[in-house]
């Protein structure tokens, strides 16, 4: 079963990488990192019952699984390269296997991305994937670095992936459109779209940017943390889709927008003077982005409400062991 999986993956993401010098096949990976690049690593790991609900189709969790690794390398401005794959299974299954292989094989070709290595063994389930990207010497977006006036701004819209957990666990619904509108939120949550084409373009641009994993309200707080400041958030100009507000209320998509996790968009912070620059680059990749605020002095994160009072947050994003 090992080599069937590895095997099956190495097929679909097969990818002809000069730099991969030895793939798939031996004991490790031999790998080169080309010449003025410098490499940016991250790895995640999902569980059955704290990351993803059992039954979640394989499809979906071989592309989520990439999916969230991706979104690391998009919020350090990397472009993604390689990956390892290790993979606990229940029992031996072949469909779930070729399952898992082709969501995997989806997104991995996308970015040029090649599997390099991996492993199997038996247990709960349970998937862990390593990713390996490429960045100019001295431009990797961090955490550190924003500033007080810059500009804080976020991509895609936010509480989706929340709101479609909710619909998961709710019972199906006769109304089409309801139906329609939920199964967008799903979408959402089982199958993010990493934001890699915007992550690059914000090189030399950006001076702060996280991806929001744990809520927005969490990850911008490591923004702050890692640069000492504090930042005001504007709850009306927070982009929720049509499908968050028409199912949950203006103010209820507020809170799901600020606290929801597993949204895998980039909230980073910029110069004033550098964001029409910014805006510019982000157009031309076909990513929406809104200005949702503005870093400020102190070091938390307020949200003012539509009367310009401050908005009691009742959602504070995911903690892990919390």
């Amino acid at each position: 079963m090992e080599f069937r999986l590895i095997d099956r993956i190495r097929e679909l993401t097969a990818q002809p990488r000069d730099d991969v010098r030895l793939g798939i096949g031996d004991d490790a990976a031999v790998l080169a990192v080309p010449a003025g690049q410098e490499l940016v690593v991250a790895i995640d790991t999902m569980v059955e019952g704290t990351h993803f609900l059992p039954g979640t189709t394989p499809a979906d969790l071989g592309w989520k699984a990439l999916a969230v690794n991706l979104s690391d390398l998009a919020a350090m401005g990397a472009t993604p390269a390689w990956a390892l794959l290790a993979l606990t299974l229940p029992k031996a299954d072949a469909s779930f296997v070729d399952g898992f292989a082709e969501g995997f094989a989806q997104l991995a070709q996308r970015h040029r991305l090649a599997l390099v290595g991996g492993d199997t063994t038996g247990g709960p389930l349970c998937i862990s994937v390593a990713v390996h990207g490429f960045v100019p010497p001295g431009q990797a977006l961090t955490r550190a670095g924003a500033q007080v006036g810059d500009e804080v701004l976020v991509t895609g819209t936010l509480g989706d992936a929340l709101a479609g957990l909710y619909a998961l666990r709710e019972p199906p619904h006769d109304d089409r459109r309801r139906a329609a509108l939920r199964q967008s939120l799903i979408e959402r949550l089982t199958r993010p779209e990493p934001r890699v084409a915007a992550g690059i373009a914000l090189r030399g641009l950006a001076s702060a940017c996280v991806d929001i994993s744990d809520g927005l309200l969490a990850d911008l707080g490591h923004i702050c943390d890692a640069s000492g400041v504090g930042a005001g958030l504007e709850a009306a100009q927070l982009p929720r889709s049509p499908a968050l507000r028409e199912l949950h209320g203006e103010d209820k998509s507020i809170q799901l927008a600020l606290g929801g996790g597993d949204n895998y968009e980039l909230c980073f912070t910029v110069p004033p003077e550098r964001l029409a620059a910014a805006l510019s680059a982000l157009a031309e990749t076909g990513c929406p982005v809104t200005r949702i605020g503005r870093i400020v002095e102190g070091r938390d994160v307020r949200v003012r409400a539509a009367d310009g009072g401050a908005l009691a947050v009742t959602m504070k994003g995911w903690e892990h062991f919390a």
